[in-house]
């Protein structure tokens, strides 16, 4: 048994020894949110916004009555996107900070590493709400009954990615991707969406999870683009992602590179933005990231308005001892958008929890939502069958400073 696995083992072991009937369920004048996250590091931007646009609805929520006169809080904890800190921060979540459910978290090899501790807490009624990965584990048995998903899976996304480069004759597809459970998620929807069409994966280059932009990914660029890659689908971090697209920019590849949600695409275009300024070259070309929110700049959308209104109004930040002191929060984003309708969907839970919500009743009330209108394109449904309340996947490109939809793919027709 590794080291890691053993000190893992060691965790849940001593977490199932401690008494589940410690403490008080909830205080009277609060309803505490549990989450675990990257708030510092290469992927602390991720965390940092999600709870930001949680926050800004919480506040407004909170300014205006609370939840039959009780406050949301969120209890953050930071763990660098790693998930020996992630199985401790849960375990003190639940045991020490007795929060009413778990909330936010970030990243696949993170969530993955706690589903054991879900469902060794399953007689306590403790749920994982709206995480920020598109993973298969949580949404498959045995542990999809302790999580609930509002996003679109990654599978869903690197297979319309891919459906989309085939029908502009990019048949040739390779992929850059996290060495770990989140990359191989994606790579495992690449693969599938790819033998559908009788095809696979031309060339696949990895990279360790922590990497800086800073790094050099030359030797990855270099795998793709002499196996004949004509397209490449990312799934990573939005250091590294960017990292790649400059390589691949700096050695004359042009080919469209794709990534996926969880990069954090204004992170990623910031990182390329800088470089462009210091270089004189242009980086900012011929990318395309699928999304699983509506854009943020669709004024169409009463949650977008809704959105903007209350980032603007509060500028919720994390406390100072989660982030790095240089770190200069974004105005709006596509993680901040969906930590904001993650809240807006907690918040309902809560209401139909009643003025003395128990645990026991969470599955219940949320398995019974049907068609609640959130201010999006697109209803929240879930069932006991049903864990996963959106499925639409959106495409954007940048352009003229901004992500816009894709409406059209033939600009990148072979």
């Amino acid at each position: 048994m590794s080291g890691s696995v053993l000190k893992t083992f060691l965790i849940i072991t001593i977490a199932l020894l401690i008494p589940s009937f410690l403490g008080a369920e909830q205080n009277s004048d609060s309803i505490v949110l549990g989450m675990s996250a990257a708030f510092k590091g290469p992927t602390g931007g991720l965390g940092i916004e999600l709870y930001r646009g949680a926050m800004a609805y919480f506040e407004h929520v909170n300014r205006n009555g609370g939840i039959y006169g009780k406050k949301i809080v969120i209890k953050a904890y930071d763990d660098g996107y790693n998930p020996i800190p992630t199985i401790k921060n849960t375990i003190k979540l639940v045991e020490e900070d007795n929060v009413f459910t778990l909330f936010n978290y970030v990243g696949t090899p993170t969530v993955t590493r706690i589903l054991p501790i879900l469902k060794s807490y399953s007689n306590r009624n403790i749920y994982l709400f709206f995480p920020f990965t598109g993973a298969l584990p949580h949404r498959k048995p045995p542990y999809d009954e302790y999580v609930f998903n509002l996003r679109a899976s990654y599978e869903q996304e690197t297979g319309g990615l891919v459906e989309n480069f085939i029908k502009i004759g990019r048949k040739k597809i390779g992929i850059f991707y996290q060495a770990d459970a989140y990359g191989r998620s994606g790579w495992d929807g690449v693969r599938k969406t790819l033998a559908k069409y009788g095809s696979k994966i031309v060339a696949e280059a990895t990279y360790k999870r922590g990497a800086k932009y800073s790094d050099s990914f030359k030797k990855q660029v270099e795998i793709l683009k002499n196996a004949g890659a004509d397209a490449v689908i990312s799934v990573g971090a939005y250091a590294a992602c960017a990292g790649f697209i400059r390589d691949a920019r700096d050695m004359g590849w042009d080919v469209p590179i794709a990534n996926v949600s969880f990069v954090g695409s204004e992170f990623m275009i910031n990182l390329l933005l800088e470089e462009e300024k210091k270089t004189g070259r242009k980086y900012t070309y011929n990318l395309i990231n699928s999304q699983v929110v509506p854009s943020y700049e669709d004024m169409s959308l009463r949650a977008v308005k809704e959105y903007r209104d209350l980032m603007d109004r509060y500028n919720p930040l994390p406390p100072s001892e989660l982030m790095e002191p240089d770190y200069r929060p974004l105005k709006y984003s596509f993680v901040s958008f969906e930590g904001f309708l993650n809240a807006k969907v907690i918040v309902e839970v809560l209401k139909k929890l009643g003025k003395e919500p128990k645990r026991e009743n969470i599955k219940k009330v949320v398995e019974h939502i049907k068609n609640l209108d959130i201010g999006i394109d697109e209803k929240i449904s879930f069932s006991p069958t049903k864990h996963q309340a959106l499925n639409k996947v959106y495409y954007t490109t940048y352009k003229d400073g901004k992500f816009v939809p894709i409406k059209d793919w033939s600009e990148w027709k072979k």
